[in-house]
């Protein structure tokens, strides 16, 4: 791998720290010819919006864009799975000459008489926007006429990138929010922003901040609902926790509703912990919550310090590789993989800023190589060159770890169990460790 040589486009958007000077190129649309890990603006819109599980999902076009996305996420749900079934319009070459507009008429007003959803959410893909359908006006149809929203996601895919179909999904719970009674809601309470439930990891934050005295209001959107999402205004702070999907929502409501928000993350020991003193400090005005959190930090750092121990005694120096989605969990995974005494090799992301890309820097040590929007090539070039032993990606970067002979760790949408807070850390630690120590990559020729 070492003979290959990235495309000049994409020079300004890899950096080895140390030997050339940082000026990272990110937030542009892929390369031609790179075959980028990113995903379409519907893809975008559709992972953050899934996990709404209460709600009809719509996919307005061919039948491929609702396949390539059906079950697209584990997002668990503690009550209804309409959100697991995939709707398509399945448009063909008719409704491309003539229009889907009556063929989404029908299949919404049919939906939602049978399965009786307390919103919708229609989402246009590129050849919506290229026929010229009026999804807007026929949601607006069927929700006068069935008496619930119906909302339009205008996330054709050929707009931009996957961040501009964070965006769309951001637009489309805005019009949710603030549709709802908050008069129930106290002063100490929160929404969670950006976590999805992927392994039931909602379920474990919402439980410190039970113990804590905070009440939650909403979770958008892991095991969500609509009546939830509709009173979130009420709620006194906005947390964070995916900041590429997310920030833009929080960014809106902070100026419409006066809610401030914080950017935290729910991965490693370190970072859980600063997430929930983080939210405890806000509500200064009530100093127990400070003292509860205190309490839960240090129990449930004393129940996992033995068996993380146990793991970071076999991974101390192992290199790691890191591709993600959001750069702000790339940031968590370090100081994880660092606590586990490895060091991190390749550090990359799809929808990084700047900004984030110079905290990344700084994290790192001298020789990480740092990428945005990185292709499999790229990615296979670096993790051997590296010597990496493990690589830490989504459900696109497995085959490049696999083919490469090395191990791979899930931390995207596919993994079964859940890896945030401090539960989740031991579950992390035991699956790299597990994956590292295996004899079969051994067997295997890089």
């Amino acid at each position: 791998m070492s003979t290959f040589s990235p495309l000049k486009e994409r020079e300004k958007q890899i950096f080895m720290k140390g030997e050339q000077p940082f000026d990272m190129t990110c937030d542009t649309k892929s390369a031609a010819g790179s075959v980028s890990q990113r995903a379409c603006v519907f893809c975008g819109s559709r992972v953050v919006l899934y996990p709404v599980a209460d709600a009809l999902h719509l996919v307005h076009g061919p039948i491929g864009c609702a396949a390539y996305t059906w079950d697209i996420r584990g997002s668990l749900s503690s009550g209804p799975e309409l959100h697991r079934k995939s709707f398509s319009t399945d448009l063909r070459e008719r409704e491309v000459i003539f229009g889907g507009e009556t063929r989404l008429y029908r299949s919404l007003t049919e939906l939602i008489d049978r399965y009786e959803p307390k919103a919708a959410f229609v989402y246009a893909t590129c050849i919506v926007g290229i026929i010229g359908d009026d999804v807007a006006a026929v949601c607006k149809k069927v929700a006068a006429e069935k008496g619930i929203p119906v909302i339009p996601v205008h996330s054709e895919g050929f707009k931009g990138t996957k961040k501009d179909g964070y965006k769309a999904a951001c637009d489309a719970l805005g019009t949710l929010i603030g549709t709802g009674d908050i008069a129930d809601i106290g002063k100490t309470s929160i929404n969670i922003l950006g976590e999805f439930n992927i392994g039931g990891e909602s379920w474990i934050i919402e439980n410190y901040y039970k113990k804590m005295g905070v009440e939650v209001v909403s979770v958008m959107t892991g095991d969500s609902r609509v009546d939830k999402i509709r009173k979130a205004h009420g709620a006194s702070l906005n947390v964070v926790q995916c900041s590429g999907s997310m920030t833009y929502l929080a960014k809106m409501m902070e100026e419409k509703y006066g809610i401030p928000y914080i950017r935290v993350s729910y991965f490693g020991i370190e970072d859980t912990a600063r997430a929930l003193y983080d939210v405890a400090a806000h509500f200064s005005d009530r100093p127990d919550i400070m003292e509860k959190t205190k309490a839960l930090v240090h129990d449930e750092v004393s129940v996992i310090h033995p068996e993380i121990k146990k793991y970071r005694a076999y991974l101390a120096g192992k290199r790691a590789a890191i591709y993600v989605g959001g750069a702000f969990k790339a940031f968590s995974l370090i100081k994880a993989l660092k606590s586990l005494g490895m060091t991190t090799i390749l550090a990359g992301s799809q929808t990084g800023s700047k900004e984030d890309y110079d905290i990344l820097k700084d994290m790192c040590d001298d020789g990480t190589v740092i990428v945005d929007d990185a292709n499999p090539l790229e990615l296979s070039k670096y993790i051997v060159d590296k010597k990496a032993d493990l690589f830490i990606g989504g459900v696109k970067e497995r085959p490049v770890a696999f083919k490469m002979g090395v191990g791979f760790c899930d931390h995207n949408h596919e993994r079964k169990i859940p890896l945030a807070g401090f539960e989740g850390m031991v579950h992390f630690a035991r699956e790299v460790y597990g994956t590292v120590k295996s004899p079969v990559w051994g067997l295997l020729k890089r």
